[in-house]
């Protein structure tokens, strides 16, 4: 039987939600502590794709297979058990079957990041945002996020050494929102590249303080270079916020979780 897991998790802790030699990752820590509760040998976990270190997700799909047939309260049970053996960094929100060819990353119809920026000092969101103190030019900032929307080939915003087909993305939504203080940057795609996200908003800083204009960003697009983008920016911030799915065409029973 193939089952999704629904959780969410501080990135903080972690080098991303992949395995890495010698580094602590999600996937690891859940691999480890799933198989100890099922009393199995090591039960693989794929996930719906691979945050960067320091990432966060409070919204992330993955799934196993395991022998046993599992009721719903069961699959309830089981995911109260590993909020008790995951560390706080990780949470459990469902188990719940799913059809045997379901996949949780290649199901996925499209994914939503948003990236937040503190304008004024503020310890309690601290370790969640980028705190930017340089005044910005928001509607110029969106006029480039614009034109990620006509863009196909991302190679100037991933990283370079990366185990990747091709650079092809097909955004379809990027903007930035101001609430009070906080600056929010919302980008959904198809897929993205390693450190995309962080590129994009590194650069899009960079047209919104008028040290680039649309023209040099729209140019850095088309270099398809890496080294004509800018500085990245920092990983504390980005969350994975939403993935989603057909899910009538994943589920069992389409009445078997809220998951929409």
């Amino acid at each position: 039987m193939r089952y999704f897991i629904h959780l969410a998790y501080n990135g903080a802790a972690f080098y991303g939600w992949q395995i890495q030699p010698n580094h602590p990752s999600v996937q690891d820590t859940l691999e480890n502590c799933l198989s100890l509760i099922l009393h199995s040998e090591r039960i693989p976990i794929t996930g719906c794709g691979r945050t960067d270190t320091g990432v966060h997700a409070s919204s992330f799909y993955a799934h196993f297979d395991f022998d046993s047939c599992f009721s719903g309260t069961e699959c309830k049970q089981l995911s109260q058990k590993l909020n008790n053996f995951l560390p706080k960094d990780i949470v459990i929100f469902k188990i719940f079957s799913v059809k045997p060819e379901a996949h949780a990353r290649f199901d996925a119809e499209n994914r939503t990041y948003k990236y937040f920026i503190s304008l004024k000092k503020n310890p309690f969101n601290y370790n969640f945002t980028y705190h930017y103190y340089r005044n910005l030019d928001i509607d110029l900032m969106n006029q480039a996020a614009y034109l990620l929307l006509s863009t196909k080939d991302f190679t100037s915003f991933s990283k370079v050494h990366t185990q990747v087909n091709n650079f092809l993305c097909d955004v379809f939504e990027a903007n930035w929102q101001r609430n009070n203080e906080e600056l929010v940057f919302t980008i959904s795609a198809n897929r993205f590249l390693r450190n995309m996200v962080r590129a994009i908003v590194g650069t899009l800083l960079e047209v919104g303080v008028k040290n680039i204009s649309l023209e040099e960003f729209q140019n850095i697009i088309n270099q398809k270079n890496r080294c004509s983008a800018k500085t990245s920016a920092p990983a504390n911030a980005l969350f994975l916020t939403n993935v989603r799915y057909s899910w009538n065409k994943i589920l069992l029973n389409i009445d078997n979780t809220n998951e929409s």
